[in-house]
């Protein structure tokens, strides 16, 4: 990819066709991380609703190991996501290029410890590794998920596939309405919106099929070509704040 397009890509300066050319890679990794996970873990986590409801569950079957992991996942998340808002607003105090790229970084990281710690875990098979394992992926997906959802101003989301669905059924509603009165506004489907929610939606599958015969053939060795791609969209604006730190200490 050319500098240029990685710099507006994960630089500072936003624009809203970037925030969807984003999106869209984000969507894609978090579906491979998402089915590559479950692959190894026999869990998603991408998605909280679906560990909410667990919780409940257990609490009905009287079972506190699995509230108790479920706890776990769920304050992951929530952490992952808090960490993007601390690294974020610490990036633009100090105007820098790299303030959105900076979390991506960091999840290229954790998606390599958790190829170095499911590995371990396949090899040694421990009681603690897979809710360790799990709750690193969970701290991944809200960490992930934050990034775009700051940039965009909570306009678009990437692994909230049951919010984007719910939103592209809001605006086919929309289409369907028979606007009858005259002196109301027409009720009118925004295609824009549909359009990219269905794209973020189907990068999100795409991202999903490919992990999954990823982690099906390469196993945890996966993760590295998706650390790889989070690197090359962030790595732009990072080394132009080392080059501008540079240029800094050398005056």
């Amino acid at each position: 990819m050319p500098l240029h397009y990685l710099r507006r890509l994960t630089g500072k300066e936003r624009t809203q066709a970037a925030n969807r050319e984003l999106a869209l890679f984000l969507a894609l990794v978090a579906g491979a991380a998402n089915a590559g996970g479950y692959l190894a873990v026999r869990q998603y986590t991408s998605h909280m609703s679906g560990i909410v409801s667990a919780m409940a569950d257990s609490v009905a079957l009287g079972s506190g190991e699995l509230l108790l992991a479920g706890a776990e996942a769920l304050v992951s998340f929530i952490a992952g996501a808090a960490l993007t808002a601390v690294l974020v607003n610490w990036g633009r105090r100090r105007n820098l290029q790299g303030a959105y790229a900076f979390p991506l970084v960091v999840e290229a990281v954790l998606l390599l410890l958790f190829g170095m710690t499911g590995h371990r875990w396949e090899e040694e098979r421990t009681a603690l590794a897979v809710p360790a394992t799990v709750v690193l992926l969970c701290f991944t997906m809200g960490l992930q998920n934050a990034i775009i959802t700051k940039l965009s101003n909570a306009e678009i989301r990437t692994t909230h596939v049951t919010g984007m669905v719910t939103d592209i059924g809001i605006e086919l509603g929309k289409m369907l309405y028979f606007n009858l009165s005259v002196d109301k506004p027409d009720v009118v489907a925004n295609w824009a919106k549909v359009r990219l929610l269905a794209s973020l939606v189907g990068a999100f599958f795409l991202g999903g099929v490919v992990g999954a015969f990823g982690f099906k053939y390469a196993g945890f060795g996966f993760t590295v070509p998706l650390a790889a791609v989070l690197l090359i969209l962030a790595a732009v604006p990072v080394i132009d704040d080392l080059r501008g730190k540079s240029r800094k200490a050398a005056a």
